[in-house]
């Protein structure tokens, strides 16, 4: 087992290695065709007042409220930023995160922005370019003797229903042989349940996205929790748009670019503690 897991995370991290240099998407035109399409899509959006963008409001530091009952986080600071550069009003838009589809596609959002994995949908929707290099990792109690993925074999553990971690575990393309491993795979509407039960003694382990996860920690006390060194995959950030919608995709990546080139996306990305995440230009 252990060695067709290794096997396994090596192919991860040889296809994290050509991930690496992310700035493009399958969707999306490069940076300087969008750079030079910019004038004509914005025509196409002239008339546009306000960008209703659809988020997870529990998924921090991407999207949630804080102590004052704001909504806030990464990318809803990098969608004002946006917005301000467009004369568009923000609209925030919390959303039950397996409903997302729906709501995009009903025309309730314009997009869905909030740490959304790009990897196995390209075809789903129209993306901007990946902004954000994320990694799948698994979060134990620090004295629950786990310290690696083969010793979640007989374990419970949790994981955010629609997420890209359930997927990596369910998918025989992915880790789905390791999932297999585990006595019950249970889903959660947020990751703050999730933890709570793993607090508790519920959960023996939490399969997250490893920026939550930083936070969540760091959120609840340093000393409870550590990360697995083994990751469970390589991944990347996008903003997704409904097939077609083009226009509005085009813009918002024009105006990401300029974003990162004039150090905003930096800044913001410091602030919520994800810097080295970080790969548009």
């Amino acid at each position: 087992m252990k060695k067709r897991l290794v096997g396994v995370l090596l192919t991860f991290a040889l296809a994290g290695g050509v991930l690496a240099g992310c700035g493009s998407s399958a969707k999306s035109d490069s940076a300087s065709d969008n750079a030079s399409s910019t004038s004509e899509t914005q025509a196409d959006e002239s008339g546009r007042t306000q960008l209703i963008v659809g988020f997870d409001a529990e998924y921090p530091p991407y999207g949630y409220m804080d102590e004052d009952g704001e909504y806030t986080g990464f990318d809803l600071e990098l969608a004002q930023a946006v917005c301000d550069m467009e004369g568009w009003e923000l609209v925030k838009q919390p959303i039950d995160w397996s409903s997302k589809d729906g709501e995009l596609n009903s025309g309730s959002i314009d997009c869905i922005w909030n740490g959304f994995t790009m990897n196995g949908k390209e075809d789903d929707y129209e993306w901007s370019d990946a902004y954000v290099n994320n990694e799948q990792v698994i979060v134990v109690a620090k004295d629950s003797g786990i310290e690696t993925l083969s010793d979640l074999s007989g374990k419970i553990v949790g994981v955010q229903a629609a997420s890209a971690a359930l997927d990596v575990l369910t998918n025989e393309d992915y880790q789905k042989e390791l999932g297999d491993t585990f006595s019950q795979l249970q889903q959660f509407a947020d990751y703050n349940v999730a933890f709570t039960e793993l607090t508790t003694g519920s959960l023996d382990a939490v399969a997250i996205d490893i920026g939550v996860a930083k936070y969540q920690i760091e959120e609840r006390g340093e000393g409870k929790y550590m990360i697995l060194d083994e990751k469970l995959n390589s991944e990347q950030y996008g903003i997704g748009f409904k097939l077609g919608n083009t226009s509005l995709r085009d813009v918002v990546n024009a105006d990401l670019h300029k974003l990162a080139e004039d150090g905003t996306v930096a800044e913001l990305a410091e602030k919520y503690a994800i810097e080295d995440m970080i790969c548009i230009e």
